[in-house]
């Protein structure tokens, strides 16, 4: 990430910023955080700010000083103290967890805390997230714990109550579209990629990435199929659907934009002035908005959810979306 992007990301999570820098200055530092908010928000630069903060050897201001040799370490990911554990293939595993309790718990570090950070913390598998639960009831020793999510109804409540929750607030949607527009992004793409991510230049990436217009459309098309006839639906899940979204990751954001688009006829019901994820299908989704019930669309942004859930499994991905094409037909016939 270069400078520039950290600095905005910085000014954006001032509020969080002043929080962690009091918790230092007041020597209040927490055995265990979960930074929750929205992809793109900083989650990960803020926890490794906190971390070069707990370890850096030139602390007057609250603020790390980024020039010695710990900032150094931290930000090259090269200081022994501080330990990152990210998702192996889908999930976080028990034998990652074991692992990295292990190291917290071994001697021989340099002084000063420990800092471990668990990004994608809602992943972690029940065995792993147990073995976490067991270290937070008995921290050993300066160690501080950063977990890092997008979604925390999915952690662990026992976990929760163990963690201090500091929220990321996203940045203004309108403002980033405005700033995609300046960069020569239309405004629906803008509107779209602005419901991905909340980080303006993960969002510019994502907009001139033909693949993901391509699955854009592909969403689009396959509720337009839906709305014609559960058959053409079906039809459309084998021949095109699955040469779109071939990977977990990539059926994932499928499952993303779809829910947008059921947020965006809720939307038009409730008649609400907020900034649609597809303004140039207002026309559509208005016209699909007039036919479907409060209940019936309740029932179909469920299905859509449950799919997102089951996804994570074994589950073969085109069985999933041919189950999940029946489950909206379903929900069309909730009174």
């Amino acid at each position: 990430m270069q400078f520039g992007e950290v600095s905005a990301l910085m000014d954006g999570q001032k509020v969080v910023i002043e929080r962690l820098s009091a918790s230092f200055r007041n020597k209040r530092i927490g055995h265990a955080y979960i930074f929750d908010g929205e992809r793109g928000t900083g989650k990960e630069t803020i926890a490794l700010f906190y971390a070069k903060l707990l370890l850096c050897e030139n602390t007057e201001t609250s603020v790390p000083c980024e020039i010695c040799h710990s900032c150094r370490r931290v930000t090259s990911g090269n200081h022994p103290n501080v330990t990152i554990i990210r998702p192996d293939g889908q999930n976080i595993r028990k034998e990652q967890m074991d692992n990295l309790i292990a190291e917290m718990t071994k001697k021989g570090y340099e002084r000063g805390r420990k800092i471990y950070i668990i990004s994608q913390a809602e992943r972690m598998n029940i065995a792993a997230a147990n073995a976490l639960l067991k270290y937070l009831e008995e921290p050993e020793g300066d160690v501080t714990a950063i977990l890092l999510t997008d979604s925390y109804a999915s952690i662990l409540p026992t976990i929760q109550s163990r963690c201090q929750r500091i929220s990321f607030l996203p940045p203004s949607r309108e403002a980033m579209i405005a700033k995609l527009m300046d960069r020569g992004i239309t405004a629906s793409m803008a509107a779209t990629v602005t419901m991905v991510t909340a980080n303006v230049e993960a969002a510019f990436q994502l907009a001139e990435d033909d693949v993901f217009a391509q699955m854009r459309k592909t969403v689009l098309k396959l509720m337009e199929a839906s709305d014609r006839h559960v058959h053409e639906a079906l039809l459309f899940i084998q021949s095109e659907w699955s040469r779109i979204f071939k990977e977990r990751e990539e059926t994932d954001r499928g499952l993303d934009l779809l829910l947008y688009a059921y947020r965006d006829i809720a939307a038009s019901k409730a008649e609400l002035e907020s900034t649609r994820a597809f303004p140039d299908e207002k026309e559509f989704l208005d016209g699909l908005a007039m036919k479907i019930t409060y209940s019936q669309l309740s029932a179909m942004m469920e299905a859509v959810l449950q799919a997102k859930r089951r996804l994570h499994s074994n589950m073969n991905r085109t069985l999933l979306m041919e189950q999940l094409v029946l489950n909206l037909q379903e929900g069309l016939l909730v009174v």
